[in-house]
């Protein structure tokens, strides 16, 4: 009989190695414009190639999977996920690299966002709230361990093998799922497929401004995100830090945090609602970057821990206002909207301070991510109007996105 423990370890190795890849080169930055003579914004590339092919993607990965089953789905993204990686080790020139990068992306949405509607259907009611915390938390784990042992590797053997080291763990990831990732469940019946359904539901969520603010609001918090921890490299590479490759990685470690304070999100819900927890969100990641500012570098480490935690809160809370704005029919294609434009800020997130950072420095990069996480807060107190609740559906997958 096969362990029930077993299942739970693979959806946490899914959500482990889809962010495993998917932020590798940010701690790798500064080292790249150095091996490449490129500027900070041409490197940045590597990390918007990548999130530019997940958002294009997610929204069409539960098709695939429909089309060939979800295990079958998410196995067969991972060993492609190995071709690109590896090919990224040998890549000969920056614009190389981003090409293995955007194929890297394009493989990931057919493995986080199945799996988490694989959750919804393989799971016991009762249990699925466990079982996505545990893909939330491979997914956090991940997120840091790409960035760690790239910039681990880099100074002992280069940013290569990196890539080496990241297809290895990517390896070990793959035979645990191909083991203990259950098989499919069968198909509800009666469910609705083919264009014309797929082509109703998106009219119906290009149409509705509730999940339409939502959206917005995910687009800003990853913008925020992904400008302050893309060019943070850049200002603490700098004097008064100075800080080598693996000092940047260790950094990331503040991703952790969000271990720690996501699963918190219903207390504060229950409190606050959603509008006044993504304020409350929004204040917290302003003025964790206000601390960055400072010259001591426990401060700045605090500031950014403050700022990521920020967006992981309004993440939960974004996620869950889906499944409230949309009807439980429509709710896979309404997850996969928000991740296209959530990933959509991911993508602008690296490469669109550029101009700030060279006109302003690291303050002109703090005040673009302050105003984004500012504007994210506003839309959600003016917008997101109270609604009536919506009773999932047996066959609904939940209303649950990557964690990053």
């Amino acid at each position: 009989m096969t362990s029930p423990v077993r299942p739970r370890i693979a959806v946490f190795a899914a959500g482990a190695v889809s962010f495993l890849n998917l932020y590798a080169t940010q701690s790798l930055l500064p080292e790249l414009t150095r091996q490449f003579s490129a500027t900070e914004a041409a490197v940045a590339l590597t990390v918007s190639a990548a999130t530019v092919s997940v958002a294009v993607t997610a929204p069409f990965a539960g098709t695939l999977a429909d089309a060939i089953g979800r295990k079958r789905t998410v196995i067969g993204a991972v060993l492609l996920l190995l071709v690109p990686t590896l090919l990224a080790a040998l890549a000969q020139s920056l614009h190389e690299l981003i090409l293995w990068r955007l194929l890297q992306g394009l493989c990931l949405p057919a493995i986080f966002a199945v799996t988490v509607a694989h959750i919804s259907e393989q799971w016991p009611a009762d249990e699925r709230a466990d079982v996505t915390a545990l893909y939330m938390a491979g997914s956090v784990l991940g997120g840091f361990s790409g960035r760690f042992v790239s910039a681990l590797i880099e100074p002992l053997a280069g940013w290569r093998f990196a890539f080496v080291a990241l297809a290895a763990i990517t390896v070990v990831c793959a035979v645990v799922l191909i083991r203990w990732l259950p098989a499919d469940a069968p198909k509800p019946p009666g469910r609705r497929s083919g264009i014309a359904a797929i082509l109703e539901a998106w009219r119906g969520h290009l149409t509705n401004p509730r999940l339409l603010a939502v959206c917005v609001v995910g687009f800003l918090m990853l913008f925020t995100l992904q400008a302050v921890f893309t060019w943070v490299n850049f200002h603490l590479s700098q004097p008064p830090f100075s800080l080598t490759t693996t000092q940047l990685g260790f950094i990331f470690a503040v991703y952790l945090a969000g271990v720690v304070v996501t699963p918190t999100t219903g207390r504060l819900l229950r409190r606050f609602g959603a509008r006044g927890t993504v304020a409350l969100a929004a204040a917290v990641s302003s003025l964790g970057l206000v601390a960055t500012l400072a010259e001591s570098l426990p401060v700045v480490i605090a500031g950014l821990a403050a700022g990521g935690v920020g967006v992981f809160v309004t993440q939960a809370v974004a996620m869950g206002r889906v499944g409230q704005v949309v009807p439980s029919g429509g709710r896979s294609s309404a997850v996969g909207l928000y991740v296209l434009a959530y990933y959509l800020g991911g993508s602008v997130g690296p490469v669109g301070p550029a101009p700030v950072w060279h006109a302003f420095g690291w303050p002109g990069v703090v005040a673009v991510g302050i105003a984004a996480a500012t504007l994210a807060g506003v839309i959600a107190a003016l917008a997101w109007k109270p609604v009536p609740a919506i009773v999932p559906q047996p066959d609904a997958p939940p209303a649950q996105a990557p964690a990053e």
